[in-house]
């Protein structure tokens, strides 16, 4: 099934479809379950913006989406917008990630730091089945650049984290710093490695060389599994990079996170977590008997709304639309950059991505404070970063090179 555009009233039509396959508490029977709709003393059912919102409708409705839809069984009751969610992961993992088709298994989780601590207990309990492990002998090993879930996956999982140093201008793990880090963890007693690369990390927009590194951490002679953090590249980096090799083409590749709340401008509360088939089964639970299907999710109960709205997104642009909307903002990008060089301020972007990092001492306070610059660290930033989304107009980039132009003439030489 190809990934093309629709017009909204397609896309309207499908998504109230699928609320006519959920079981609605107000013309149903629903005795057992333990949710209802919104309060209606608050949302009023009959709002008539409603007849023309379906992500509103869906909202109102209230569907439980608990478990992993790709899976064998699910929760009949919301079957409709379950079916929406399926469709939704399978563009993510076959159109976006390359994975074979039905090769997957996935959820739409509340966000990046669910899914990448989805990944790591799904590995972390894997070693320990496997090869009877201990947590402390399973190693999470990842950039300093890396995001501060893999931080919090080591500490709520009891393993241990391997944080490997970057060079500070090309924002890469080299192969020494790789090979050193894996050597230290090996005589703390680590056996097992759960490998991240970025597929676009969060200051920087940075991506790992995977193809440079793994031969590193296979030369080690540990087991290992590789997760791929695309919360951020994962609906960039694919389309402007075709053919990497961070996907599920490459079969080095076990699980991919993305975020659907930041490129793809859903709702916050919408991250993405792909696996190939098998995996989820790590993380499955038998004590959750009363949920048909089980539940493999770190999250439990969740909205179907979310889901709902980036299934929509997706097929208001279809792949070439996609594709358009990121040349736009590339060449925005590249052209702030091109404003930067001009005044020797000092910057890291990688080409592909849609991010740039700027070195806190080569710009005024006011001006990071002005356009909301994010730092680094908030105490004494080192870098600034903007990132180029759809608010970021032409108008509003040009607001910021004009104030640029009128205020580090002084404070760059």
């Amino acid at each position: 099934m190809a990934w093309n555009a629709k017009d909204y009233e397609q896309i309207k039509k499908e998504v109230l479809q699928a609320l006519a396959h959920n079981r609605n508490y107000r013309r149903s029977p629903v005795l057992g379950l333990p949710a209802s709709y919104l309060d209606p003393d608050v949302f009023p059912p009959d709002a008539p913006f409603l007849d023309d919102a379906p992500f509103a409708r869906v909202f109102m409705e209230n569907p439980n989406h608990i478990g992993c839809h790709t899976l064998v069984a699910s929760e009949s009751a919301f079957a409709g917008t379950h079916a929406l969610e399926r469709d939704l992961i399978r563009i993510c993992a076959e159109e976006i990630m390359g994975a074979p088709e039905g090769g997957y298994d996935g959820y739409v989780a509340s966000g990046g730091t669910e899914a990448n601590l989805q990944a790591a207990w799904i590995y972390r309990n894997l070693f320990m089945e496997q090869y009877h492990s201990t947590s402390q002998q399973v190693g999470v090993l990842y950039s300093e650049d890396s995001h501060y879930s893999f931080y919090k996956a080591a500490n709520v999982l009891q393993i241990t984290p391997i944080q490997v140093a970057v060079d500070p201008v090309s924002r890469q793990m080299t192969t020494e710093a790789y090979a050193n880090a894996i050597r230290l963890a090996q005589a703390e007693g680590v056996r097992h490695i759960i490998a991240i690369f970025n597929m676009g990390t969060t200051m920087f927009g940075s991506v790992d060389d995977i193809d440079m590194l793994l031969p590193v951490l296979k030369g080690s002679g540990m087991p290992y599994k590789v997760h791929i953090d695309g919360a951020f590249g994962g609906f960039v980096y694919p389309f402007t990079q075709p053919g990497n090799p961070l996907t599920f083409c490459n079969p080095e590749v076990g699980s991919i996170t993305i975020d659907a709340h930041k490129m793809l401008q859903a709702p916050y509360g919408t991250g993405i977590f792909l696996a190939r088939k098998g995996l989820m089964n790590y993380a499955h639970t038998d004590h959750a008997g009363y949920v048909q299907g089980g539940d493999s999710t770190l999250c439990g109960s969740r909205s179907g709304a979310n889901l709902v709205a980036a299934w929509m997104i997706l097929q208001h642009h279809g792949r070439v639309g996609w594709e358009q909307k990121l040349a736009v903002l590339l060449e925005r990008t590249t052209r702030i950059c091109k404003a930067l060089d001009a005044h020797h301020i000092p910057y890291y972007r990688n080409p592909a991505m849609n991010l740039i990092t700027m070195d806190a001492a080569a710009l005024p306070a006011e001006l990071a404070e002005r356009f909301l610059l994010v730092p680094d660290v908030h105490d004494n930033a080192s870098w600034y970063k903007i990132v180029v989304m759809d608010h970021v107009t032409d108008a509003r980039a040009d607001e910021f090179l004009t104030a640029l132009d009128n205020t580090v003439a002084g404070i760059v030489s």
